[in-house]
């Protein structure tokens, strides 16, 4: 089993995003699965030019000579991609979004009726598999990640992949701090090294597993006054 995880986080190994992204994929590795992260902010990606060469011109290949050549051919080849993104305004960041214009070249440009909707069939040479979303937020609330989860579930439909979960992760601006001072913090990294194990192993993602990604972890009241604390802090240094 090959996934290939794409972390879109501008603080790419830094972030709070990374943290439960390498416990994921930490526990499908330990299960067997070959494993390959790569980072937007390391990669030379331009925005799609909308010229449709890729479907025209030179099927399949894109008219722009950068990362996003080698990229396509590890999406091609991958059972299983790992989107893993910040939330920072409802949605992925300009990265992520920016890559999923670019993977165009995967689909033939015929249009073909799937479950009742106009779709682009996959190119020969791409796999179908499954998606799984990995995200953080600095809000304590999980409904934030719901405009996230609806665009992931839509480019889901349309790249024909399987939409095998999301490990999601609110309140997440003291995560660090947490996991260094609070065991119940370790129980997230323990939940989402979990997750990648059972994915591994069962081909899917236990809903009791996801939760626990997403558990709270201190009462809102308490969290907004150690966010804002921080910042009045980091204001007067």
């Amino acid at each position: 089993m090959k996934v290939l995880a794409i972390n879109s986080s501008p603080l790419g190994r830094k972030g709070n995003t990374e943290i439960i992204l390498e416990g994921f994929l930490g526990g499908l590795q330990e299960a067997g699965a070959e494993v390959e992260k790569v980072y937007t902010k390391e990669l030379d990606i331009g925005p799609c030019l909308g010229k449709l060469a890729c479907w025209i011109k030179t099927p399949g290949k894109c008219c722009q000579q950068d990362d996003m050549a080698l990229l396509l051919e590890k999406l091609a080849e991958a059972d299983i991609w790992v989107f893993a993104t910040p939330l920072y305004w409802d949605g992925v960041t300009g990265p992520l979004k920016n890559l999923f214009d670019r993977m165009l070249p995967l689909l033939e440009p015929n249009i073909e009726l799937f479950a009742g909707h106009c779709r682009h069939p996959l190119r020969k040479n791409v796999k179908q598999g499954k998606i799984v979303l990995i995200s953080t937020c600095g809000f304590w609330e999980s409904d934030n990640f719901e405009p996230l989860v609806v665009h992931i579930k839509a480019i889901c439909k349309n790249i024909h992949r399987e939409f095998a979960g999301a490990l999601l992760r609110p309140h997440g601006a003291h995560l660090k701090y947490m996991i260094k001072h609070d065991n119940q913090a370790n129980e997230i990294l323990k939940a989402s090294h979990a997750a990648g194990v059972e994915l591994a192993k069962t081909g899917q993602i236990s809903q009791h597993t996801l939760v626990n990604v997403s558990k709270e972890l201190l009462p809102r009241e308490e969290y907004i006054k150690r966010v804002n604390g921080n910042f009045k802090r980091l204001l007067t240094n």
